[in-house]
């Protein structure tokens, strides 16, 4: 079983063959997304949503990410780990991004890092990071941490000036050293141009089929998310549903005193038992 690089996935894109990812955000996940084959599984700083509740993905640490991380690492074989660098662990300055890289791939275990945006500050640390040795995926269109400054949901990319600059920005990335460039919400004409344009694969979500790949956050794809559902989630199971389900006949067994059944419970042996007799009587006496 051989372990997927950041050359194979950009060898997946040669050879015309779609990469597969997915997130994952603790051991349980991870093992069974690992399980299914996938090629790059990322631990996306969507986690302040989906894990921790929070409206947006602003408040996650560097910290947090490193024990998120570390939870995946002890799952993933053979897909390649990417972990996000949350809002504000690359902005400020070189040195602090390099220390905070460092942290997610030495402690957390991760084989590459996601940085969203290309602003030139960006671009330059990106280039010091991949000099370093460790590979670079981009993130263009929608991201998430500018929440505050394009608002949430926004798809990027409808003009024909924002398309321009999202293409000059994807060129940008790949001359930076990016392996990869996700492609959120980009118009599905725009998302198969740049996918034409790069050397790198584009991996999509919620723009479109000429992607190069496509990722999905995993509690969206199974159902198992109760906050807002993009348009573009295709959801294939319903583990809300079934926890939701299985949670209440659980209630209903114990108030009916179902569960435990005798084949459930662990019984003294005999002699033991008249032994703890004895004890009952001295205690009711």
């Amino acid at each position: 079983m051989a372990k997927i690089t950041a050359d194979d996935i950009i060898k997946l894109k040669r050879e015309g063959t779609p990469v597969v990812c997915l997130t994952a955000y603790d051991f349980p996940t991870a093992a069974t997304v690992e399980e299914a084959g996938v090629d790059l599984i990322l631990v996306g700083d969507s986690l302040g949503m989906v894990v921790q509740g929070h409206d947006n993905t602003l408040r996650v640490t560097v910290d947090e990410m490193v024990y998120h991380v570390s939870m995946v690492r002890r799952a993933v074989r053979r897909a390649m780990l990417v972990a996000d660098m949350p809002f504000m662990s690359f902005q400020e300055s070189d040195e602090r991004t390099m220390a905070n890289v460092g942290r997610v791939v030495k402690e957390g275990g991760a084989e590459a890092v996601k940085l969203e945006g290309a602003q030139p500050e960006t671009l330059t640390r990106i280039a010091k990071i991949t000099g370093a040795g460790v590979p670079v995926m981009g993130h263009l269109g929608y991201t998430p941490q500018s929440v505050h400054y394009f608002g949430r949901h926004v798809v990027r990319g409808k003009t024909a000036a924002q398309a321009r600059v999202l293409l000059q920005h994807a060129l940008a990335l790949q001359e930076a050293g990016c392996f990869s460039v996700v492609l959120e919400m980009v118009p599905r004409q725009l998302a198969g141009l740049i996918s034409r344009a790069l050397r790198v694969p584009t991996i999509g979500i919620g723009s479109g089929p000429e992607c190069d790949g496509q990722i999905l956050v995993l509690h969206d794809l199974v159902g198992f998310y109760r906050g807002y559902s993009p348009k573009f989630v295709r959801k294939l199971a319903d583990v809300t549903g079934a926890m939701d389900a299985a949670v209440r006949q659980y209630g209903e067994l114990v108030r009916s005193r179902q569960y435990p059944a005798e084949e459930e419970s662990v019984a003294l042996a005999e002699d033991a038992w008249k032994e703890v007799s004895r004890l009952e009587k001295g205690v009711e006496d």
